[in-house]
């Protein structure tokens, strides 16, 4: 059940969890390395205040970019500010965003994200929820898949097993996490193969996997033999 006013808080909970963290950081620390290959910290920095405003831009009924080129040069651009300028352009950017959430009355309307994908209202604050948890752990800063929400890691993975159900490179695969004395279970993959690939460990091992933010690290597969799929690109 899409409850975006308990999504929009955690998007601002998460959102201040990142500014505190990132606001210990140095102005050299912006320009290293992130875990994303060919970003600094910078990039992600900058793609995430750019972000905020593309979400409002699809509240505002806009295009959510004005096309591919210019949201990749707008990051390269914004990349190398130094770390006042990065933490102002997100916090701002943030509040933009959730000023025009606020503001929003048809929650139940479509809305059209990039590349003609297309979701209910209800579920863009969750969307935005996932660039904040996951960029941030991508920083490099401290902040891990263990550290993350367990109510976040078990609705991603759904999120994700959805986008990847019936994707014609993803094998029928049957996803299983043991949390405490709760079992978690999801499908994806190709929903007509007869024997799908069990694929278990910690639903943060999982959320990792499915995110392309590990090779599989901590997950395992049932049956003795079978090799853990390559997922795509999402």
């Amino acid at each position: 059940m899409i409850d975006h006013v308990r999504d929009l808080a955690s998007v601002r909970d998460a959102t201040e969890r990142l500014l505190t963290a990132v606001g210990k950081l140095d102005n050299a620390a912006v320009t290293d390395q992130s875990r994303l290959p060919g970003w600094t910290r910078g990039h992600v920095l900058s793609h995430l205040a750019r972000n905020a405003d593309a979400l409002v831009n699809v509240f505002e009924g806009r295009p959510m970019y004005a096309s591919a080129e210019a949201r990749d040069a707008d990051i390269e651009r914004d990349a190398p500010r130094p770390l006042d300028a990065q933490l102002a352009d997100v916090r701002e950017s943030a509040a933009r965003w959730q000023e025009t959430a606020d503001a929003l009355s048809d929650w139940s309307r479509t809305v059209e994200l990039r590349n003609g994908v297309t979701d209910s209202a209800s579920r863009v604050p969750f969307r935005r929820w996932v660039e904040v948890e996951l960029h941030h752990v991508d920083l490099g800063i401290g902040y891990e898949l263990e550290d993350l929400p367990a109510e976040f890691v078990e609705r991603e993975i759904g999120f994700l097993a959805e986008r990847f159900t019936n994707h014609p490179e993803v094998p029928g695969i049957a996803l299983m996490a043991q949390e405490d004395a709760v079992r978690l279970e999801w499908c994806t993959g190709r929903q007509l193969d007869d024997e799908p690939i069990v694929v278990l460990g910690p639903s943060t091992a999982l959320l990792g996997w499915l995110s392309g933010r590990t090779r599989g690290e901590g997950v395992d597969v049932l049956d003795e033999g079978v090799a853990l799929p390559v997922l795509p690109t999402l």
